[in-house]
């Protein structure tokens, strides 16, 4: 049990019969009349819909103990994504849904931060940029410039993002994970 004064940004709230929120923001309002309240903007950690919500000062909230670990992806088996524990060499099965739009970045051996709470993963972290080669796009054509216009090109996990005409097949680039935008080459 916390109290509302000690929240802070990340932590994970036990709100509504056993749901789990993460604390977005939060902040103390004094008011010159009336009692200090606490107002949150707290995001629901499964279905990551986002709600406010106002606490009396001093209330108590019960916490949820969220254990964050740097696991390395291994493979996929059927709609699970497997990851491994670096330290303990244990193995954890993440179902599509949750992993979400990270499935887009995953290549065996990458690194991302599993979230997990009573041994059951709950999100999956990537950094936020990863780099990637490019599987296969359509060549440029002359009098392409670096400026202006896209072409869709597939990445080596499949997932399709828009490249600068004047990227080729078998490039390594650098893609924001949170956006899916190129950010450029990689120069190896």
């Amino acid at each position: 049990m916390a109290s509302t004064n000690d929240l802070k940004n990340g932590m994970v709230l036990k709100l509504d019969g056993g749901q789990l929120w993460s604390v977005v923001e939060f902040q103390h309002v004094k008011p010159g009349k009336g009692p200090a309240f606490v107002r949150t903007k707290l995001k629901n950690v499964l279905s990551g819909k986002i709600v406010d919500k106002t606490f009396n000062a001093g209330t108590k909230v019960e916490t949820a103990t969220v254990d964050r670990r740097s696991m390395q992806f291994s493979y996929v088996d059927g709609e699970y994504y497997v990851f491994m524990d670096m330290d303990t060499y244990d193995q954890i099965h993440v179902d599509t849904p949750t992993l979400g739009e990270a499935a887009n970045y995953l290549i065996e051996g990458f690194e991302a931060t599993v979230a997990m709470y009573e041994g059951n993963p709950l999100s999956v972290e990537l950094p936020a940029s990863v780099e990637l080669v490019i599987k296969h796009t359509d060549p440029g054509v002359q009098g392409d410039r670096s400026t202006g216009g896209t072409k869709p090109a597939e990445l080596e996990t499949g997932y399709e993002i828009g490249v600068p005409l004047f990227i080729s097949t078998g490039e390594k680039i650098k893609v924001d994970t949170r956006s899916g935008e190129y950010l450029g080459r990689v120069n190896s």
